[in-house]
């Protein structure tokens, strides 16, 4: 059925189809992996972030499979595992805006907590030797003071941190319970012009394309005040994919230790683009939270020790190369800044 011969590992990638999982996916592909995502049936294809790697169905020999599925049914999982038997399973399936689950929280509970549970029910039910990553937030720390590390309270703020937390201790009570080998990513903000046009990075970096572009005037926000720690997303899948080769399950927090607040991206993004922010900016209530996080900056100083981890990509390249993206796509000229940065870190 699959490609089992010729195949160093195979991984099984929920949320492939994300920002994440896109990257996640290019990463195994060149690491010689067999890589199967599950995606959720729609009547349009949601395929645009790994259509460049998608393969022929029809060809014979490929590395690539994707199986429509939902992490909502767990008689389903326990099939799909059993038949894959992968030996690795990144899971990064989720409802994944935290400002959208006070507006849908059951529904988050659902998919970001249950279905954490509900695979790793999967997993030990099948019997399938394999080694587990769970993607945690950085929002579980929520109102506890910076920097966060593993040792720090969790303090959650939403629907989405809670139902993160709740999936975050069942991996660790699965991991000493029935001694799988469980591993939790704690991974702060981490962006890309990969990343969802309705999250407040890509908001502004889509919203100066279209501004230049002559076809807007001005983004709305909401608070510009909060303090982020934003890294590059093909950084952090690579942090994730060295957590499962340690010998050794463990939770590690993934971040840069710098923190900039939400004015800040606007004043270096639209600095960078030649514009004053202040001319096209409005603030929309709609956007702001019920419960604010204030401040979240890494300490990533396990995942550098144990992992080798360590960013290379700060915020003003980030913001540059996300600008610089923006920009292409609508057509319009940029400053290439960004697209200098990722070529002198062998990241194009």
């Amino acid at each position: 059925m699959y490609n089992s011969s010729s195949v160093s590992k195979r991984a099984l990638i929920t949320g492939i189809t994300g920002q994440d999982g896109s990257y996640l996916a290019e990463l195994l592909l060149q690491k010689g992996y067999e890589v199967h995502g599950i995606i959720r049936r729609s009547s349009s294809f949601n395929t645009g972030r790994i259509d460049h790697i998608l393969p022929d169905p029809h060809q014979p020999e490929r590395k690539l499979y994707l199986h429509y599925g939902d992490v909502g049914s767990t008689e389903w999982l326990i099939t799909v595992i059993t038949q894959i038997r992968p030996e690795e399973i990144y899971h990064l399936a989720a409802q994944s805006h935290v400002r959208v689950s006070f507006d849908l929280p059951d529904y988050t509970y659902v998919i970001n907590g249950l279905g954490t549970a509900r695979i790793l029910h999967a997993i030990r039910v099948s019997g399938v030797p394999t080694r587990f990553y769970q993607a945690s937030s950085s929002e579980m720390f929520g109102a506890s003071p910076p920097p966060q590390d593993e040792n720090t309270p969790f303090y959650p703020r939403s629907p989405y941190a809670a139902a993160k937390l709740y999936a975050h201790w069942m991996a660790r009570m699965y991991r000493e319970a029935y001694g799988l080998y469980v591993c939790s990513g704690i991974l702060f903000n981490h962006e890309s012009p990969r990343r969802g046009e309705t999250f407040v990075t890509r908001k502004i970096t889509q919203g100066i394309a279209g501004i230049l572009a002559g076809k807007q005037q001005k983004i709305y926000l909401g608070n510009l005040e909060s303090k982020r720690d934003w890294g590059y997303a093909p950084e952090y899948v690579e942090a994730m994919w060295r957590m499962l080769q340690k010998t050794t399950a463990d939770d590690y927090v993934i971040g840069t230790g710098e923190a900039h607040s939400v004015r800040e991206f606007l004043e270096e993004a639209f600095g960078y683009a030649g514009l004053r922010y202040e001319k096209h900016l409005e603030s929309d209530p709609r956007y702001l939270r019920p419960l604010e996080v204030e401040h979240l900056v890494a300490n990533p100083a396990k995942a550098a020790q144990a992992l080798g981890w360590k960013p290379r990509v700060k915020f003003q390249d980030l913001v540059r190369i996300m600008v610089d993206a923006d920009l292409t796509a609508a057509g319009l000229p940029c400053p290439g800044e960004g697209k200098k940065k990722l070529a002198e870190l062998s990241l194009l």
